[in-house]
């Protein structure tokens, strides 16, 4: 399971200093890893991404150690979002493998309309799964899905460069390649500069 929680930080200092106390997941059942950073192109937009072996222990997570952790964040931010999604794929060499070592994490959220999902996942394991995986800086990447229609795209970058030239020069292709236009409702998405200090080894 991956964990996906948006924030917008009223006191960014003291969200930051907060967000370094949930160091202590390291060692928690079922905890495999944690990293998140803030938003290149929305100020004071926090994003953190948790990955858990299982819905269960994700709950008794929630059930237990939660509470006292999410304590030191309290009055920091104004909005919250927590959204759990099932793992479906991997790109490249995955995640959470390696990401101590990316700077930069590009996030699509996919609104896939009805009909169109089993050609989206397919598209995405045989035509952008490959091309990203291939593309240089490119350190690993997730493709998760929540409920029947909504789909999460997560890939982990050495540096902004690198993605801004996979978009340049291989992009355009796969999206062709892959009828992205016909399987689309609706596609958000963000670029996050990580925070090591955020990052938690599972």
């Amino acid at each position: 399971m991956i964990k996906w929680v948006r924030c917008h930080a009223v006191d960014v200092d003291s969200f930051d200093r907060g967000q370094r106390a949930w160091s202590a997941l390291s060692g928690l059942p079922g905890f495999l890893g944690q990293f998140g950073g803030w938003s290149r192109r929305k100020p004071g937009v926090a994003h953190v991404f948790a990955w858990w072996n299982s819905q269960r222990d994700h709950q008794e997570f929630m059930a237990g150690a939660h509470d006292h952790l999410a304590a030191n964040q309290v009055g920091t931010y104004d909005t919250i979002e927590a959204r759990l999604w099932e793992h479906c794929l991997d790109i490249g060499a995955g995640l959470p493998t390696g990401f101590s070592s990316g700077s930069v994490v590009r996030l699509a959220h996919c609104r896939v309309k009805a009909g169109r999902q089993e050609h989206f996942v397919r598209a995405q394991a045989n035509v952008w799964n490959p091309g990203m995986g291939a593309a240089s800086g490119m350190l690993g990447g997730a493709f998760a899905r929540r409920g029947q229609t909504e789909f999460l795209v997560l890939s982990l970058w050495n540096s902004v460069a690198d993605h801004e030239r996979y978009r340049t020069d291989r992009f355009p292709d796969l999206h062709h390649r892959a009828r992205a236009t016909e399987d689309l409702d609706d596609i958000t998405g963000d670029q996050i500069e990580l925070n090591p200090a955020w990052t938690v080894v599972g």
